[in-house]
This record gives structure tokens, C-alpha cells and sequence, in this order.
């Protein structure tokens, strides 16, 4: 099955960190480009940010701008967000995603629904 496998979820502190990982699943990812989203409860998907193929151009979204930071191994075939100075509003299930075709703003914004091999997500909840 053609999927990503989120891990590292959990709960954590405002202020505290977090590193999530991606990793894919029957097939290699050193073709596509890789996104990190979120869903908080009642609300829709969002994009948080979204890496090239070579890993050099990356896109953040303006909430979590200067916090989290996006990268990518293709020899272990994985993709991590580390995630700084949490806050509750970071609270959500994080999910990951592969495009192809699209710049990186899009492929986190106006494209999110033409993504491919989505994982289950891992949870993260920001609470004291």
C-alpha cells in the first residue's frame, strides 16, 4: 500500500517541542515534493509547510513561520517537521503528503486536495 507514516505526535506543554516524522511506504520519495498538514477539531486541512524535491526551497505558513522547520532524508526515504515554541493553536492532527507539478505555496494552499498517498496523521495536542 502507497502510503506516509506519521510519528511523533503528543502532548505538549505551550512553549515545548516536538519533531514529527514522515515516512513513506511503498515507494521512494526522492521524486516528489513533500507537505506537512494539520486538521484541528471542526476545522479544515491546512497546509504548514511543504519542502522541493532536493530539500533547498522550502514554504512556511505565516502561523507557524520562524517555528517550525521542515526537512528531508531521501536515502531513509523520511521526511521530519521539528516544531519550536509550541502553542495551543498548534493542536491538531498532522498529516503528511506527496504532489507533483505544483510550487510549493500551492502544493500547501490552493492544491491540497489533489495530494497523494496520505498517511492516518499523528496527534499533537498543546496544553498546559
Amino acid at each position: 500500500q502507497l502510503q506516509f507514516v506519521e510519528s511523533g505526535g503528543g502532548l505538549v506543554q505551550p512553549g515545548g517541542s516536538l519533531r514529527l516524522s514522515c515516512k513513506a511506504s511503498g515507494f521512494t520519495l526522492d521524486s516528489t515534493k513533500i507537505g506537512w498538514f494539520r486538521q484541528a477539531p471542526g476545522k479544515e486541512r491546512e497546509g504548514v509547510s511543504c519542502i522541493s524535491i532536493g530539500g533547498g526551497i522550502t514554504y512556511y505558513a505565516a502561523s507557524v513561520q520562524g517555528r517550525f522547520t521542515i526537512s528531508r532524508d531521501n536515502a531513509q526515504n523520511t521526511v521530519y517537521l521539528q516544531m519550536n515554541n509550541l502553542k495551543a493553536e498548534d493542536t491538531g492532527v498532522y498529516y503528511c503528503a506527496a504532489g507533483v507539478g505544483f510550487t510549493n505555496q500551492d502544493m500547501c494552499t490552493s492544491r491540497i486536495s489533489q495530494l497523494r498517498y496520505w498517511g492516518k496523521g499523528t496527534l499533537v495536542t498543546v496544553s498546559s
